[in-house]
């Protein structure tokens, strides 16, 4: 029997209709912001405007615009940071909240979830974190240059599917999920280097206090407390107190994020036939309304709800803003010259563009050997280097950490920033052409 048409069907939305704006703007709109690469085409024209903007006759207004002082003075709090501090350090908590949802959603639901299946990419994210540090160290040789050598073990996930996403069916799924496993397990390794390895001084009186306050939050979730402003006033706290201890305040985000839900606090079935049975026999009042909010609401794990909700916010927001307030570098007065000959710079293009695909293609290739892993379905070799190619995006990240790693070192900084950005560009150029190689011909039976 077919369903009846929802009331809401009867006519056309504005966007449906005929009129100019829905047919030349809320349409194509709405279909871009669908397309799977969209979120990395509006970081990549975020990135080209920072560029061009600190390049144009007007740079001298990038800089002062972005180390404008904004300072927060509640009587107990103070705090005066540049703009982009503020974007680094607060906005980005965003960002790397999505992050934590992320790794929560692959560890209940995804991949991660499965051992045999994880095994591949997991190694292979570990063979593509270790061979880029160690070769930027061989070319720094030690000293002040080798703080740098967590900036090419970053894989840009935004930047990564959006390539796939340009290729389309071309690329079967089981490499696509391959390829966001080990960027999700990328990303914990850039956590865990970050919090370990990029915090100067510690204040372990700040540091106890944000873990009472995650600790607060596991309590509420026991209570089952399910008010989502309970745990946004305690992330808020928290922050402030991982900003106050010297620990890079964005890993409350991923904190928090690792601690939403991953399954749903009601049955599906359950709350499904009880609406049915309340719309099917009794009269819909403001009290019953939001019982069936609450009911169908709950159904759906915490986790998915808010991936939904702030994942358009970090990729369409939070990302764009990132990369337009940190990727305008200097390129004139011998800029280019100073990056090709630093030993920094040239670490970085040789650990996103040659370490990232070797270090995977080596760690796979021990998995498979030792019988831990195999490669995925439709997969073949050359399709695989051609995922490690497109791994070696560091960006986002990569920009995040070499600030981190450099504190007050604006020339280093400004070479970082340089190779980054043409490793990013060389790497996915390798990575579409490679693979466009692979799907071109059948791998043989024994590649597979």
């Amino acid at each position: 029997m077919n369903s009846p048409e929802p009331p809401w069907n009867a006519g056309p939305s504005y966007a449906e209709s005929d009129r100019p704006l829905a047919r030349l703007v809320a349409r194509p709109v709405r279909e871009f912001l669908h397309v799977e690469s969209s979120g990395s085409i509006v970081l990549l024209l975020a990135a080209l405007g920072g560029l061009i903007w600190a390049n144009s006759p007007w740079a001298d207004s990038y800089d002062s615009f972005w180390h404008t002082e904004i300072g927060l003075d509640l009587g107990f709090v103070q705090i005066s940071e540049s703009l982009q501090h503020w974007v680094n350090d607060a906005l980005m908590v965003v960002f790397f909240f999505v992050v934590g949802l992320e790794i929560k959603y692959e560890l209940v639901s995804g991949d991660l979830r499965h051992p045999r299946t994880a095994a591949l990419p997991v190694i292979a994210a570990v063979g593509g974190m270790v061979v880029p540090a160690g070769l930027y160290l061989l070319v720094t040789g030690g000293g002040p240059d080798s703080a740098g050598w967590g900036i090419p073990m970053a894989t840009d996930i935004a930047f990564a599917l959006g390539v796939l996403g340009l290729l389309g069916s071309r690329i079967p799924s089981a490499a696509r999920l391959f390829l966001l496993t080990l960027a999700v397990v990328d990303d914990i390794g850039a956590i865990v280097v970050i919090a370990l390895f990029y915090t100067e001084e510690v204040s372990l009186p700040w540091l106890a206090g944000a873990a009472v306050l995650l600790l607060a939050m596991v309590g509420l979730r026991m209570l089952k407390v399910w008010t989502v402003w309970a745990y946004g006033a305690l992330g808020v706290v928290l922050w402030f107190a991982m900003l106050q201890s010297g620990v890079h305040p964005t890993l409350a985000g991923v904190a928090v994020g690792l601690l939403a839900p991953g399954v749903a606090l009601l049955k599906e079935d359950v709350s499904r036939g009880y609406a049915q049975q309340a719309l099917a026999d009794r009269h819909l009042d403001a009290e019953e309304l939001e019982r069936l909010r609450f009911l169908l609401t709950e159904s759906v794990p915490v986790v998915d709800r808010l991936q939904s909700r702030f994942h358009p916010v970090s990729a369409y927001l939070v990302l764009p803003v990132f990369a337009l307030a940190n990727a305008g570098v200097h390129l004139g007065g011998g800029a280019l010259g100073d990056a090709v000959s630093s030993p920094v710079a040239q670490g970085i293009v040789l650990g996103l563009v040659v370490g990232k695909p070797l270090g995977i293609a080596l760690a796979c290739w021990l998995a498979i050997r030792t019988g831990l892993g195999r490669l995925p379905d439709g997969t073949s070799w050359v399709m695989l280097a051609g995922l490690g190619a497109v791994a070696g995006i560091g960006f986002t990240v990569s920009l995040f950490i070499a600030g981190l790693a450099f504190p007050g070192e604006e020339a280093l900084v400004a070479e970082a920033k340089v190779a980054i950005l043409a490793a990013s560009l060389v790497a996915a150029a390798i990575g579409v052409v490679v693979l466009l190689v692979s799907t071109r011909a059948e791998p043989a039976a024994s590649e597979r």
